[in-house]
């Protein structure tokens, strides 16, 4: 893997690549000894950054450290791969949905079954939408698979339209009549 691969989710793909590849050969040793390298590896890492995060945890400042890293969605994205990531699964929902362009709100979230519902929030603005709605969908699971991989699906629903817009305006000048 190449040192410019940065996002944990197009890391995940390059290794299902990588495997398929292999067991496209035919050769299951091969196939059986790559899987086994990839779980390996996997350990491994995972055991450095669970000490890293125990010390990174001890004190007050580790914690701020700690907190300033799982601002960071390849650390965030590592964290959660290897189930260290401190926070709850809202916590990090909601570190997601911040990382978006667009303002969302969150309708609920069903860990069972993995199903995040969310609205699109009112802008506030003139009201003439805020976008492709398919942008804004892979924007949001792109977050989610760094900051919260628990939600394995999406629900967008549209926003509340906003508020007709009143015109106000001086009223006409007419005399004024005293009886």
């Amino acid at each position: 893997m190449s040192a410019a691969v940065t996002d944990a989710r197009q890391a995940g793909r390059r290794v299902d690549e990588v495997l398929e590849r292999l067991a496209a050969t035919g050769d299951r040793e091969a196939c059986a000894g790559a899987e086994e390298l990839v779980r390996v590896l996997m350990d491994f890492y995972g055991a450095g950054l669970a000490r890293i995060v125990e010390r990174l945890g001890e004190g007050p400042a580790g914690q701020g450290a700690l907190t300033a890293m799982l601002d960071d969605d390849l650390v965030a994205g590592l964290l959660a791969l290897h189930d260290l990531n401190p926070e709850d699964v809202h916590t990090r929902i909601g570190r997601a949905l911040k990382s978006v362009r667009d303002p969302l709100e969150l309708v609920g979230f069903d860990p069972a079954s993995g199903t995040l519902q969310l609205r699109a929030a009112p802008s506030g603005g003139c009201g003439c939408g805020s976008g492709d709605a398919g942008a804004a969908r892979q924007a949001v699971e792109d977050a989610l698979a760094c900051f919260a991989p628990e939600v394995s699906a999406v629900e967008l629903e549209e926003g509340r339209p906003p508020a007709p817009l009143l015109q106000i305006g001086s009223r006409p000048q007419s005399p004024v009549r005293v009886p």
